[in-house]
């Protein structure tokens, strides 16, 4: 039986030595709770280093600690302290971190680093290796593991392997400086799926990968060998019902039952009720931008001093890799920040910031969500930024204000918050005035839009939509592999043509007989085109269809009066020997309740999409979406509804900026096997060169000479390069040499 195994640089269980013995404990984080869904049961298991050095553990307590881990379904890496010094606090957050979070000047490109890193990477293969048999799952997670996926392929090369990359991907300009990027680049290709955040670190990627390795890249699939590799965005959620669940029964506690915080909070709250609390909570780290937002805070205090006593700016910034120098010359600078403004501003009753420098338990992170009315989080560059989707769930009467970076991935799906930049300190001060003066309804307005996204998108989700989309990578039939159309084989093809006594071609029109034009309308036929097109038609023996996604009027004005027999609009109309157009099916709308849902969860991943519902079309609109995104995610939709409704009497239709699913079911593929099922044809050809030709390529039989124009994936079975090759085919079916 098949089983999922889940690596990451930690496990999801906390191990602690005492009185001689091993205890085990769950962790509680993103990660940990997202993938309870993919971890469960005996078919998973989770590989990872157990925060504990070889020198930290007593060799008699080796075999506890695996029966100890194997009760959580886990099994630990061994790691000595020159590893961890190596590969985690060195490449992993001396190069990897900075590099990838744009701040290329603190990077070390140590070469004893790199070669621990990769020591280490293999030291987490073997383990997966230990343990996966060809059928198996594999989920490799985050910047600590890059080099896993390849590392694995090489010994199990039809292993199914996702990666995801919980920080950001950095441009290609930041990225080339790496020393050892092709490496990197190569260990994540190992991968069937990988994964990022959002559709910009997406696109860096695919830059780089282009750019450094010339592989050919078509959309977001990487053709590498005989191998494709997919890569997609899934912005990470949190758990929500935990969190609006405990911001529920917090506010229904009674006096006594309140935590020491929550009262000191309320006793504030009430001394000065117009007062506003800004929240600032994050790990102590460079990229966070905490030191900015301390000096942009008193940006503000000087541009509205009027403000001063009433509002109060709460920090809780959690320790982070205190041995780094970076890290330890942060907290000096913020430490000293916090000093010098509250020595400044500070009055006999009024301090303005509340500075912590902890971690807190869940239920005091709570009291603070509930309690302040704004929530400021702007880092300089953030992966995702979970604590803005923390605030917003917790927010019960859906008042509050989120102010957040627009450097943070969950910028990207939270729109409805107040968006700025983080080295705009005019912007920032103007922000948090209009924060502290937005609108009850306002706020309300925003948030019960944030809500309904975030409980919809959750964290359990991100993972089963991850899992899903590998599991269906894995499940892609790809044994279709594309020939070029040579010279040899071209001969073979004349020979048949020529000996078949009844022929039948199928010819499509844009990118394929005539070339694409910025205006369709001016794209019509040239005269080398006709003058092809009516020897091939007068032909004795030979049916020729030109089979388009045109609109049939266009068609009629070019072609009908040839005589030319045309299928048009994908498979809707059909003229035969120049009779006008008819219809070739019926209208009918109860496949709606099976679309929306996919049409929702892409306005879920698209951010600025919507669905618009009509009497018997659905329609996917995309204007004010990122151009690039909506774009490549249009592509997508398109590739999951035609698999979709393959047996519906559906039909995908492409607008400007919109996609419309209309009831008639028609495609090429239908439309000309009912051409090829009306006589016996000895001979058959279908050329095309976008995805709707792929219909074709698969229904008709598999004799047919199927061929692709353009060199992307495909169904058929022979390409060549353009509409010169096709015409040369062409001219040798007038000649029949």
């Amino acid at each position: 039986m098949s089983k999922t195994i889940i690596i990451s640089n930690r496990l999801p269980v906390q191990l602690q030595i005492s009185n001689g013995g091993i205890t085990a404990t769950p962790s509680v984080g993103g990660l940990a709770t997202g993938m309870k869904s993919v971890h469960s049961g005996g078919d998973s298991l989770w590989i990872g280093w157990s925060g504990l050095t070889d020198e930290d553990i007593p060799e008699e307590l080796i075999p506890d600690i695996d029966k100890a881990l194997a009760k959580h379904g886990s099994s630990k890496v061994q790691l000595t302290k020159k590893e961890v010094d190596g590969f985690y606090y060195g490449f992993s957050n001396r190069t990897i971190w900075p590099l990838f979070h744009y701040f290329l000047e603190y990077s070390e490109f140590e070469l004893f680093s790199w070669e621990t890193y990769q020591s280490v990477n293999q030291k987490f293969a073997d383990a997966i290796l230990e343990h996966a048999e060809d059928d198996d799952v594999i989920w490799v997670h985050d910047y600590q593991l890059m080099l896993v996926p390849q590392m694995v392929r090489e010994k199990r090369p039809n292993v199914s392997i996702g990666f995801f990359l919980h920080i950001p991907f950095p441009s290609f300009e930041i990225f080339r400086t790496l020393p050892w990027r092709s490496e990197i680049l190569l260990g994540l290709l190992g991968a069937d799926l990988i994964g990022f955040h959002t559709y910009d670190y997406e696109r860096h990627f695919l830059s780089s990968v282009r750019r450094l390795l010339g592989l050919e890249v078509s959309f977001n699939d990487i053709f590498m060998g005989d191998r494709e590799i997919k890569v997609d965005s899934f912005p990470m959620g949190i758990d929500y019902k935990k969190f609006h669940e405990a911001a529920i029964e917090h506010t229904q506690r009674n006096e006594k039952e309140k935590s020491e915080l929550q009262k000191r909070l309320d006793t504030h709250k009430a001394s000065t009720p117009d007062a506003k609390f800004f929240l600032s909570i994050d790990r102590l780290d460079y990229t966070k931008g905490i030191a900015k937002r301390l000096n942009a805070f008193e940006y503000f205090l000087n541009k509205y001093p009027e403000y001063k006593e009433k509002v109060r700016l709460i920090i809780l910034a959690v320790p982070s890799r205190s041995n780094v120098p970076q890290y330890q010359l942060l907290k000096k600078e913020v430490d000293e920040l916090v000093g010098r403004i509250n020595g400044e501003h500070s009055t006999v009753s009024w301090t303005p910031i509340w500075y912590f420098y902890r971690s807190m338990p869940f239920d005091n992170l709570i009291d603070l969500y509930t309690t302040c009315d704004i929530a400021w989080l702007t880092p300089i560059r953030d992966g995702m930024n979970l604590v803005a989707k923390e605030y917003v769930a917790t927010r019960t009467d859906q008042t509050g204000v989120l102010i957040l970076s627009e450097m943070a991935g969950s910028a990207n799906e939270m729109n409805e918050s107040l968006l700025i930049n983080p080295n705009n300190f005019e912007q920032i001060a103007d922000t948090l005035y209009k924060a502290i003066n937005m609108p009850k309804k306002e706020q309300q307005n925003r948030n019960k839009l944030l809500q309904q996204r975030l409980e919809r998108y959750n964290v359990e989700k991100w993972a089963n939509d991850f899992m899903n989309s590998l599991l269906n990578q894995k499940q892609r039939d790809l044994t279709y592999v594309s020939r070029k159309l040579s010279v040899d084989i071209m001969n073979t093809i004349m020979k048949d043509y020529n000996r078949a006594k009844k022929r039948l071609l199928f010819l499509d029109y844009d990118g394929t007989l005539a070339g694409f034009h910025n205006d369709p309308q001016q794209a019509g036929p040239d005269e080398q085109l006709y003058a092809l097109l009516d020897e091939i038609s007068a032909q004795e023996g030979t049916e020729m269809y030109l089979i388009s996604g045109r609109d049939k009027e266009t068609f009629t004005k070019w072609f009908l009066p040839k005589g030319y027999n045309m299928i048009v609009e994908h498979g809707v109309w059909i003229s035969q020997g120049g009779e006008e157009f008819r219809m070739l099916e019926n209208v009918k709308n109860d496949w709606m309740e099976k679309i929306r849902p996919v049409l929702e969860s892409f306005v879920d991943r698209t951010p600025g999409s919507f669905v618009e519902e009509k009497n018997y079309s659905l329609a996917w609109h995309y204007r004010q979406t990122d151009p690039d995104f909506g774009q490549k995610r249009s592509v997508e939709l398109n590739t999951v509804l035609t698999s979709l409704i393959a047996n519906d009497d559906l039909s995908v239709l492409n607008g400007n900026k919109v996609m419309e699913i209309k009831s008639s079911n028609v495609n090429k593929g239908r439309a000309s096997m009912r051409v090829f099922a009306d006589a016996d044809y000895d001979f058959v050809f279908a050329i095309g060169d976008d995805w709707t030709d792929e219909f074709m390529f698969q229904e008709l039989p598999e004799s047919t000479v199927t061929v692709k124009v353009g060199r992307q994936k495909t169904h058929a079975r022979y390409f060549v390069d353009g509409t010169k090759s096709v015409r040369d085919i062409l001219a040798r079916f007038v000649d029949k040499i």
